[in-house]
């Protein structure tokens, strides 16, 4: 295929949509995979359009306009394609799952321990405004992770940075489940951590 006609695409879950219960309903999962992440798939792919279509034409946009919300919907899917895969399905022990190997030791060197980690993280979720997306960033430059705070979708990073773990913190990821107790949800979050992903995501930078 032609790179110009390639499109983005919504990724399928790598899980059933009841399969994060009773952390994440069914009933949000879908709302949140189905409405909201295909949305910034298919306004990424307008904007692409009418890209394409002005250029043939030779005609103009509002390109500042039109750059701004491909970063939005093309980070949001960037985000958002994260997030599915580094959740996982509640396990048979009940027991929270927790990072080993090199990630592990990656978090214990940086934070003394994963529960000083888990507060840090937990505190820039909580506190990230209005919209957003904790995340866990692994700088090469210092080869160390780092915790940030993203700002709608804005992926405000260097490819020295790479992104290893995301949470959603708009409203659209947990307000079926957790109405406005934003906390609830990010507490509930660490139930459902796929560590060998973002084990995973460490060794391939």
């Amino acid at each position: 295929m032609d790179a110009k006609n390639k499109i983005y695409v919504l990724p399928e879950l790598p899980y059933a949509y009841d399969a994060l219960k009773p952390y994440i309903s069914e009933e949000q999962l879908r709302i949140h995979h189905d409405k909201h992440h295909a949305a910034y798939v298919a306004a990424a792919n307008a904007l692409l359009e009418s890209l394409e279509k002005a250029r043939q034409g030779n005609t103009d946009l509002d390109y500042g306009t039109v750059a701004k919300q491909l970063s939005f919907n093309t980070g949001g899917h960037r985000l958002h394609s994260l997030y599915w895969k580094n959740l996982t399905p509640v396990d048979n022990t009940g027991k929270a799952p927790k990072p080993s190997g090199e990630i592990g030791n990656a978090i214990d060197r940086e934070f003394g321990s994963f529960d000083r980690f888990k507060k840090e993280f937990s505190q820039t979720a909580a506190k990230t405004e209005g919209s957003g997306w904790a995340v866990l960033s692994f700088c090469r430059e210092v080869e160390r992770p780092i915790i940030m705070q993203v700002e709608k979708h804005n992926m405000n990073v260097t490819p020295r940075r790479p992104v290893i773990l995301v949470l959603d913190v708009w409203e659209h990821a947990y307000y079926l489940d957790y109405k406005n107790d934003r906390a609830k949800y990010v507490e509930n979050f660490w139930n459902i951590v796929n560590w060998d992903e973002v084990g995973r995501r460490l060794a391939d930078l």
